[in-house]
Formats: structure tokens, sequence, C-alpha cells
């Protein structure tokens, strides 16, 4: 789908296919299962190279300085340009496609690293990327264990406002160009991260946003109403005669949002489908609906134009359109995904918000299609086929129901985040009691969702979610049972959400603080602070400090000691407080409150007297310290951590197969039966209270007679009786992976009975 632009933006000067690569002794997980295959040929694509510079005269839309200066900058033109460099390349079909492989996706990055660019603290005068390609945290990474970093948005992001560019508004996932942001390294410094990262056996994962852009040359174009730039984004051209319907925009803004009475008029007039099913940041008086409206803008034929256009997220991201007639939103997005995968060298890509990329009129006065809808599954399928088919692998962050989450991972992405059962295991550590998560992975396993194509994290820059869609929306009127009750799922989510925040913020955790209506705003430390009752961050004893974490490890544990990828930050391993809010307070303003779980981190010591990150991000509280530091440290947190990813890759748990989740004769403990790849099986049991528990460990999976042996002391514990149960005792908030042998049978027989 080159479209009109392809003319337009010059010939891309074809690229070689890339050589083959060497063959590796071990046998892959797609070698085993597909013999045939050819090794994969990783096609090469460059996008255009442009320096930009300011022209001396003022900006016009009937300027045509002023619009090449767009057209040079916009994501639309590089897209074309990648395209055909790699159309018709014999390359781009050396890789299956049509079908997600979650377990080859995992085999290839077993745990992450999830970085944070704003908060990350260097050397002096080094870049972000620099960092993230040192081999010394590569080398400290892979003696702890983790495969693989998610870079997180580095690309420039905000907008652009006449010739100047202006900041993002949504920590750069409101993306405006292909180019690496100046502020976070260059290109060669990524790609050279990514050949240190092959070096260690790694990979590197960058992000790609299909839902929305930021205001940059795109949208300065697509208001222009330029070729088919308008094309790429959800965006209405009101007549002048309606202008009345419009709101005023302020001196000094580009847009304003619609009031409700002013969404609803639009839509009685025909020009927008009105109301959606939530609105995404609502904020009084900041974001009432999910669309705004333009100034009044000059276009390249001089006539004045003002147009409405969709946001979910916040005004600066305007949506895409996934089913215009031009495709023009389609081919910016592809393109995207193929620069940094074909040229900067990443072997995967996160889909941020994907769920979001189809909306439709409903019926009258009811709100619009915007979440589960099939064009959404659709363009996640055209997504994740390409990024297969050159090779790579994809995750997406999508927080729906578990059925939408299924769906939606059965053709497109290789990977989901772990929305299903995240806010339960934090319910869990809050309650000490496991019966909420129990009733989620069991959910997920009527539904089908495969625990091996889940993304299982500690924090990541995001809030604590507890949005619970599948109960608060999706089921809301379906019964559930917890705690003796029955509840319907909106109570029940309700319940969930009202213990949440009375144990995490408030009088009982002033540190945290709420996030709008989506969940809590904290570190994994300070969420452990307030369930444990400690009130005040600075006056930590060392005994708090060391059942911090305990609780740490055993929310790790919980995460990597089961199929699927671990992931985890920054803030985990230096183990960082929350900032003041203070501190902070102009990042804040608007109501995002998450910028108190942001704060800066020196995770390889590098700059012990930094007092911000290079983005200007204030230093937070490490309880931890520096990798360096604690690798020295036998009973640190990244010695802890990695003996539990130790045994989590010596005996393949992530690639294994969840068969039961068993009721449990302590309300804290959680037991998870697994099947391995090797046909054994194998068994996590998590203490969430912070009492010692010793009791019977049941499941009909248990072969009578089977020894249990301790995959941590390599000790043999107990043997399974007639019942199919054997006996266990952990401390409070500790854990164990066990796994069963029987002397009698073979092991993939025993096993298999």
């Amino acid at each position: 789908m080159a479209g009109s632009e392809a003319a337009a933006d010059g010939d891309g000067k074809t690229a070689s296919a890339a050589a083959e690569p060497a063959v590796d002794a071990d046998i892959s997980y797609d070698e085993q299962f597909y013999p045939a295959r050819p090794k994969a040929l990783r096609p090469i694509a460059r996008r255009r190279q442009y320096l930009a510079t300011r022209p001396s005269f003022e900006f016009d839309g009937r300027n045509a300085a002023y619009v090449e200066w767009l057209r040079n900058q916009a994501m639309l033109g590089d897209a074309n340009v990648l395209a055909r460099q790699l159309s018709g390349q014999a390359s781009m079909w050396q890789n299956s496609y049509a079908h997600p492989n979650p377990r080859a996706a995992v085999e290839r990055a077993p745990v992450w690293f999830t970085a944070y660019p704003l908060s990350f603290i260097t050397r002096s005068n080094q870049s972000f990327l620099s960092a993230l390609g040192d081999p010394g945290m590569w080398e400290a990474f892979r003696e702890i264990g983790i495969r693989a970093i998610h870079t997180g948005p580095v690309k420039l992001a905000g907008g652009i406002s006449g010739w100047s560019q202006t900041p993002s508004v949504d920590g750069h996932f409101d993306r405006i160009s292909m180019a690496i942001d100046p502020a976070f390294g260059t290109e060669d410094e990524f790609r050279r991260m990514c050949e240190v990262a092959a070096e260690h056996g790694g990979t590197i994962i960058d992000d790609i946003v299909p839902g929305h852009t930021g205001k940059g040359a795109d949208f300065r174009l697509a208001e222009m109403n330029f070729r088919d730039y308008p094309g790429i984004y959800h965006m209405v051209d009101i007549p002048e005669e309606d202008w009345h319907l419009l709101p005023d925009v302020p001196e000094g803004q580009d847009s304003v949002n619609l009031s409700p009475d002013s969404e609803q008029a639009l839509q009685k007039a025909g020009y927008i489908i009105g109301r959606l099913q939530r609105v995404i940041f609502y904020e009084p008086g900041v974001k009432e609906t999910n669309w705004s409206a333009t100034r009044p803008v000059v276009d390249t034929t001089g006539k004045t134009r003002r147009w409405v256009y969709l946001h979910y997220f916040k005004a600066g991201q305007p949506s895409i359109n996934w089913l215009d007639p031009t495709f023009a939103g389609m081919r910016l997005v592809v393109g995207d995904a193929l620069h940094s995968l074909v040229d900067l060298g990443t072997g995967a890509l996160r889909l941020d918000a994907n769920g979001f990329l189809g909306v439709e009129k409903s019926a009258e006065e009811e709100p619009g299609w915007s979440e589960g809808h099939p064009l959404s599954e659709a363009a996640n399928q055209l997504i994740g086929s390409m990024i297969r088919k050159v090779g790579g692998f994809s995750f997406q962050e999508l927080n729906l129901t578990i059925d939408d989450i299924k769906a939606t991972s059965e053709a497109g992405p290789d990977l989901s985040y772990d929305f299903i059962t995240r806010p339960a295991y934090h319910y869990a550590v809050v309650t000490a009691d496991t019966e909420f998560l129990r009733l989620t992975l069991r959910l997920s396993m009527e539904i089908g969702v495969d625990q091996a194509s889940l993304v299982h994290a500690l924090q990541n820059h995001d809030e604590l979610t507890y949005e619970l869609m599948h109960f608060a929306a999706g089921h809301r009127d379906e019964v559930f049972e917890l705690g003796g009750q029955e509840l319907t799922g909106a109570q029940l989510a309700e319940h969930v959400q009202r213990t949440m925040q009375e144990r995490l913020t408030g009088e009982n955790a002033p540190y945290n603080a709420l996030f709008t209506t989506n969940g809590i705003a904290c570190t994994t430390v300070s969420f452990i602070m307030a369930a444990l009752g400690i009130r005040e961050p600075d006056a930590i004893t060392p005994e708090e400090e060391a059942r911090i974490q305990d609780v740490h490890i055993l929310m790790s544990m919980y995460n990597a000691l089961q199929p699927g990828v671990f992931a985890l930050s920054g803030w985990d391993l230096a183990g960082i407080t929350a900032l003041d809010r203070k501190s902070v307070a102009e990042l804040t303003a608007q109501g995002d409150t998450r910028w108190i779980n942001r704060g800066a981190h020196d995770i390889m010591g590098t700059s012990p007297d930094a007092e911000t990150s290079s983005s200007g991000m204030p230093r937070a509280r490490s309880l931890y310290g520096p990798l360096p530091e604690q690798l020295q440290n036998p009973d640190s947190f990244a010695r802890r951590l990695q003996r539990i990813l130790t045994v989590r890759e010596e005996n393949g748990i992530a690639t294994g197969t969840l068969l039961d989740v068993p009721d449990v004769s302590h309300r804290g403990l959680l037991v998870l039966c697994m099947r391995l790849g090797s046909g054994a099986l194998q068994v996590t049991v998590l203490n969430f209270s912070d009492q010692d528990v010793a009791g019977s460990i049941q499941s009909s999976h248990l072969l009578p007679g089977a020894s249990v042996h301790d995959l941590f002391s390599g000790a043999e514990i107990g043997q399974v009786d007639d019942l199919h149960s054997f006996f266990l005792e952990l401390p409070a908030y500790q854990g164990t992976a066990l796994l069963l042998t029987h002397e009698d049978l073979g092991d993939e027989e025993s096993q298999a009975s």
C-alpha cells in the first residue's frame, strides 16, 4: 500500500539481504518442530537520513518550504521509503508468520529488564542508550539470568508547533518520528546496544504505538489536509457553517477538549460517533470526552479548516485510523515497526495499548463500540504477522477482559502482558489470602489462556493497576464466589479496589497515591511497605528492610516460577521507594500521579553523587544498592533472585504448561502444578502470609509414590501418598519449587500418568 506519498518522497535504495547466520550448536525450538525450515534470514533496510535546519520565515500551510520541512520529518514518508527497499526481497519470505509462537519467544528471551529512559542514571555525559549497551552491565545481567532489555520508547516524541518541537505529554508514548531522541542517544548507539546484547546471548525489545502518534509533522500535515495525511487519523473536517458547534480554543493552545454537550451536538449533526465505552485519563475540565477540536488551520490551498479528532488518551495523542481508504495509518505503524527491526536491529517489539484500534457507531443512545472490536484483532494480526515475517516477536500490553486477551493472542502478538493475575497477586500480598489469585488463574485456564504466553511482571513505569476489566466490565453481572460470599463481577471488582485503596494509600501509606480510576501509583517496595503496615519510609529498621526484601523475593518467585516471561525493572533491582510528591509537583499537577513511582535510579552505581537523571527526574532512595555491590553479597536481592532464575532456567519452567491450581490447606498458600517440556511434573508452592505454614499439598496430578525434591536445596522432602498429597512446611513469605520423580517408572511415563 505505497499510496500517493510513494512517488513524492524520492526513490529508496534497495538494501541487500543479510548473510545467512551461522548454525548454532543447540537445536532451537523452531528447528525441533520444523526441521525442514531454512535458517531465518533477517532483511535489512534503512530509513531516510535528514538533518533539519530551521528556515528563516514564519510557517503557514500555503508555504511550500514549511510543508516540505514537515514532510522531511514525517513518519509516513519514512515508512514509504523503508517499504520500497524491502518490497520484492526474498528475505521477506524466510520466516513463518501466520500464528503466534509464544514458547519460541519465551525461549529466546525468558527474563526481561524493563528500562525507563527518563529515570535511568548514567555516567556523566553518557547517553541512556550507551549505558544500556555497557558490556559490564550485560555481564551482571547474564550472571543474574536476565536475557533481554525492553528499552521503553526512545524515539522522538511530543509535538511540533510552528518551527519548534514541543515536549512529550505522556512519557514518550506520543511518538512523532522514527529518529532516536538525542536526549537518549544516537542510532549508532542503539545499534551498538543491540550488538552487545547479542554478544551476551540477549536481545533488545523496542516499542511501537499502533493506537496514536503525537502532534508531530504527520498530524500538522493532516491538519493542512495535505495528500493522504488526514487518513492517518480519526479526524473529521467540520464545515465553517457548523463551527458554532465547536468550543473556542484558548489562547496559546492548538486544540480544546469537547464537553459532553458538544460531543452530543456533533454526534446529532452526524459528524462523529460520539461517546465511547470509557474515557481514559478522565479529568474534569481537562479531559471529559475522547474528542478535541483544533484551532482554525490554513491548509495548503489557502482554505481555513477546523477538525474534530479522536484521542483515547491525552489530547496530544491523536488516534490512528486503521480503516481509512488510504491505509495511511497502517503504513505508518508498520513502517515504524520495520525500522526498529530491520534498521536498528531489535529482536522484538511491544505493542502499546493496541486494543483500541477499532471504533464504530452503536445503536441510538449507546456508546460507540471501541473495545474488543474485531478491527483491533485484525490489525493486531497484521502487525504481529509483519514482525514475525522479518524474524522478530511481539508482545501486547492490553488491559482488557481475559476473553479479549485470549482472542487477540490467537493471531496477533506472540505474548501478552499479564493483566489477568497481576492485580490478584498484589491483592494476595495485601490480604495474606490467595483465594482471588486462585480464582483468576483458574478462569484464565478455563478460557484457554496459556500461562506461557504471558509476561509476568513486577513494577513497570505505570501504576499498580486494579481496573479488573474482566470483572468490572465484561462479566460485571456474572456471579463469583469470594470469601464465602456470592458477588457479581462488578461487586467483586469494587471490593478488591476498595481494599487496595484502604490498605495502600491515605493514612496507612501516605507515600503512595491513587492514579485516576486505574490503580495506585507506587513502587514495588512502597507497595510492600504499605502491605506490611510501614508508615514512615525514612524510619525503616533493618528488620523491616529484611522483611520487605522477603516479600519482594516472594513476588519474584510468583512471577518467575511459572510458565511465561518474567520481567522486572531497575526500580525492583535497586529496591526503589516512591518519590516525595513535592519533588515532582510540576509533573503531577494535571493529575498524573505515576511520576512518584518513576524515581531516578543508578543500578550500576556509576554516578553516586548524581541527584537527578539526565532527564531531570529526582533520584529516589535505594534500599538494595547498585548491582556490583549486591553481587558481592550472597544474601542480597540480586543474588537471591539469581538463585530463583537459575532454578527456572535449569528446569525449563518458563516453557512449561500450567495443569492445576488446587485448593489449599491454608488461605495464604498458592500451589501451581506444571508439566515441564521434559514431561516431568513441577510444583511451585508459595506462602503469601506472615505466618509459618505447615500442611498438605494435594492435586489429582500428583502420582502416589512419587518422590518430592526441592529444586533449591536438592533435598528429598517427602513422598506423594495415596490421597495424591504430600506434607510441606514453609516459613512466612517464603516459597519453593519442587520436582516429582518416581523410581518404578520411566520419567515421562510416570509423569504422564
